[in-house]
Formats: C-alpha cells, sequence, structure tokens
C-alpha cells in the first residue's frame, strides 16, 4: 500500500465488462489499500439482476449514483434512488436488481476488501464466456456463496 494514498480520477481503472451495457469499474483494488477496502463502479441496465448470495468475509456497501435498485437484505425489501445507502453485513443473504426506468449506476464497497478480489480476478480473464460452474468456483475462492436464484 502507498502511505501516500490513492485518486483515480473519472474513467480511469479496469473494467469488468459482465454483459452488453453491464460493467464494473474498479476504483480502489485490495493491493492498493493493503486489502482494507475494495471499491467499483457497476453500470446496471435495466433488469440487471443478482442471485440471492452472501460473503463470508466482507461487508459490502452499495450507494446510488443513479437509476432506482431494488434491495433485498435477508428478508427486507427497500426500492431507493439516487442517494439510496445500503449495508450488508457479511453473512447475510442479498441481492439487488436495476428496477428504474434508466440505467442504474452503483457504487459498491467491500470492507475488508477479500470478496472484490472476484471482480478483480474477472476483470483481468481474457473476455471468454465462463459457464456458471466456473463463475461459482471463482466466487467461491473468494469468499462468495450463492444461496438461492434471483429473488425478484
Amino acid at each position: 500500500m502507498d502511505a501516500n494514498g490513492l485518486v483515480v480520477m473519472p474513467g480511469m481503472g479496469p473494467v469488468w465488462r459482465m454483459a452488453p451495457g453491464r460493467s464494473s469499474t474498479l476504483k480502489l483494488r485490495n493491493g492498493e489499500t493493503d486489502e482494507s477496502v475494495m471499491m467499483f463502479e457497476e453500470v446496471a441496465p435495466v433488469d440487471t439482476v443478482t442471485p440471492m448470495h452472501l460473503h463470508h468475509d466482507s461487508d459490502e456497501v452499495a450507494y446510488v449514483l443513479a437509476g432506482e435498485i431494488t434491495f433485498k437484505i435477508g428478508d427486507a425489501v427497500t426500492v431507493g434512488g439516487p442517494g439510496t445507502c445500503a449495508f450488508m453485513p457479511r453473512d447475510v443473504p442479498h441481492a439487488w436488481k436495476s428496477t428504474g426506468a434508466e440505467t442504474g449506476r452503483v457504487l459498491f464497497m467491500y470492507t475488508p476488501g477479500g470478496a472484490g478480489k472476484l471482480f478483480e480476478e474477472m476483470a483481468v480473464r481474457p473476455v471468454d464466456p465462463m459457464n456458471q460452474q466456473e463463475f461459482g468456483a471463482a466466487a467461491e475462492r473468494h469468499g462468495w456463496e450463492i444461496v438461492g436464484p434471483p429473488p425478484f
């Protein structure tokens, strides 16, 4: 870690292109923060959804920048637009979906940053299609557990 800090300018950072129109731009990586935090900005077209999952070793924070996001954290479902902040503690199942009329943009942060290593790995892999079994193995390596299908 650089003891002098770090500034990442707009448009900078490795990008994981997940699907047409969906991407995550890595802003703070584990190696840059001594694994204390990992952060990325995700662009999520309408109807982008995640499966129910949890992180064993990291808490997750999401801050909605644009669009509307529906969060399911445990049994609670909440819908929020820009300025909405969600906290998803480690070991609590959660999922989210871009439910607004426009593309969502969300800033995500993991602390400590271990769960974010999945995004770091995906951003540097070849752009070959990945099947669910391969993705599941990568997620497991970084402390993720998929506990169910998308709840929305």
